[in-house]
């Protein structure tokens, strides 16, 4: 995904810009700094050294100290960052001092349970409109919305002023769905679908496919077989022999109790 930057961004002139123009990685890590960063807070600490913001945060502290740095952020020597400071100073960067209005299209299974997950809200994002191609769905009503159908988006994307859009479909219907969206306005996509999506320039899409990733994962357990001799997602048995014992010729022999 590329960034897309606004020559408009509100800045004044010869200060630091209010948007800096950062690394995608670096994006991709400051909500993992964000979310370690609230459950200090929320545990009574008020300062962390980029140490232990990094094991909180699972990453290297040389990657976070650069990470921050971007930010202007470099903490203060045989104290470290200030945890409510850095909190504001990300959350300005990621734009979540306003809430955002989202719009969930599809509500089937996963539909469903985006569309009650409570945590958007504390995150600064609100599920505005719910829609869907199926009349059986439409007029539905879900954690206090109705459902619209996906026709009637552009009108409700100029009355809730929506910013961006889930797309939670079939991938046969994705693609059709994020040129409806385009045509509203909505310029910021999230795919839950497995396809890749076509959009104009400007447009920024991120992908969620959990088939992927289990097959990633499904890749390490492979490896981690190789490696062993055992089968992979099997039980890490033991062998063990006793002095002077013959190695075992039937593999079940070998199996320890």
């Amino acid at each position: 995904m590329s960034q897309h930057r606004h020559p408009g961004a509100p800045g004044r002139a010869g200060t630091v810009p209010a948007l800096p123009d950062l690394p995608e990685a670096t994006v991709a890590r400051l909500p993992v700094y964000l979310r370690a960063l609230h459950q200090l807070a929320e545990n009574g600490h008020e300062t962390v050294s980029s140490e232990g913001l990094a094991s909180a945060a699972g990453v290297n502290s040389a990657k976070l100290r650069k990470d921050l740095s971007h930010l202007g952020s470099y903490g203060t020597r045989g104290v470290g960052y200030d945890v409510e400071v850095l909190i504001g100073q990300i959350e300005s960067v990621l734009g979540l001092t306003q809430s955002r209005a989202v719009a969930l299209v599809g509500v089937g299974n996963l539909g469903h349970a985006l569309a009650g997950y409570a945590g958007f809200a504390s995150r600064a994002f609100r599920i505005a409109a719910l829609f869907d191609a199926d009349p059986a769905r439409v007029g539905e009503e879900i954690n206090g919305l109705v459902v619209h159908h996906v026709d009637e988006l552009a009108r409700v994307a100029v009355e809730e002023r929506l910013a961006i859009g889930v797309i939670a479909t079939p991938a046969g219907a994705a693609q059709a769905v994020a040129d409806q969206l385009v045509a509203a306005g909505v310029r910021s996509i999230l795919n839950f679908a497995p396809c890749v999506l076509s959009v104009p320039e400007g447009v920024d899409v991120r992908k969620v496919d959990l088939a992927i990733e289990l097959q990633i994962l499904s890749f390490h357990e492979h490896r981690k077989a190789s490696l062993t001799g055992l089968p992979a997602g099997g039980p890490a048995h033991t062998l063990t022999t006793r002095p002077g014992d013959a190695p075992p010729t039937d593999p079940q022999e070998a199996i320890g109790t």
